[in-house]
């Protein structure tokens, strides 16, 4: 298969990394319909935000809406699978936007694959990871490690996984993360103590996983800006004001899946 194009994109608001997750899919369909294209893996560095994807009935929180804002926490709705979670600092969050028809338009395959790549990443610093029957992402003993919820449209993969590196772990206690009351989410901080990776280290770990298991040759890390110019031909989207970087209160985001 080809190469996975990657990306350290650095700090990332919520929004504008969903803009370019839609422009790249965008860009993506296009170009598979004139046979050329290329698949990516977005590394973002979020603020803190909560998220609410689709399988979501009634947004699962432990404190009043008050305190979420006071600690300034944004709420976005959002398409992908999956119920609500947290993103923030420390957190290792991949966006793969990929092509299903390489894939055999599977997408239970490509989420288990996924799932896969993260139980890669635990094991690299020994941690004994594992899935649980019926619940999506992986598992250290009874506490969530990562998280993964995928949306597609037209058969092109965005949004995707959340692992815990060293994220402040008191910010899930103000959801029911995942929807799944009772469920307390670790790290790799946690779990590894000085001995916790870097984030840049997990982010490189996570990216050769990713790409082993979806089948790619080898990844190629991108600027920044190469993205963003790849999603160029999205309408109206412009880069964030922000230097390219290299690697080695509620808001509904309108976004649809197919």
């Amino acid at each position: 298969m080809s190469t996975l194009r990657v990306v350290d994109l650095g700090p990332t608001s919520y929004r504008d990394g969903l803009r370019l997750q839609e422009a790249l899919v965008r860009s993506r369909v296009a170009a598979r319909e004139r046979g050329e294209g290329a698949d990516w893996l977005l590394f973002p560095e979020h603020p803190p935000v909560l998220t609410v994807g689709r399988s979501t009935r009634d947004v699962k929180l432990r404190v009043p809406r008050e305190q979420i804002e006071a600690r300034g926490l944004e709420v976005f709705e959002v398409a992908r699978g999956g119920d609500i979670t947290w993103h923030g600092p420390g957190q290792l969050v991949g966006y793969p936007i990929c092509d299903l028809d390489a894939h055999g338009h599977d997408l239970h395959r490509f989420l288990r694959e996924l799932e896969q790549a993260m139980l890669d990443v635990a094991a690299r610093w020994g941690i004994e990871a594992r899935r649980v029957t019926g619940r999506t992402g992986i598992w250290a003993g009874e506490e969530k490690l990562a998280s993964i919820g995928v949306a597609v449209r037209r058969w092109v993969t965005y949004h995707g996984f959340a692992f815990n590196v060293a994220p402040n772990l008191s910010d899930f206690e103000l959801i029911d993360p995942c929807g799944l009351t009772g469920v307390h989410m670790t790290s790799m901080e946690r779990l590894l103590g000085t001995g916790c990776p870097c984030l840049a280290e997990a982010r490189r770990a996570a990216a050769e996983a990713v790409a082993n298991r979806l089948g790619f040759s080898n990844c190629e890390w991108m600027l920044a800006s190469e993205a963003w110019k790849a999603a160029a031909g999205a309408p109206e989207l412009t880069a964030p004001a922000r230097d390219a970087r290299p690697n080695p209160a509620s808001n509904r985001v309108e976004s649809s899946a197919a």
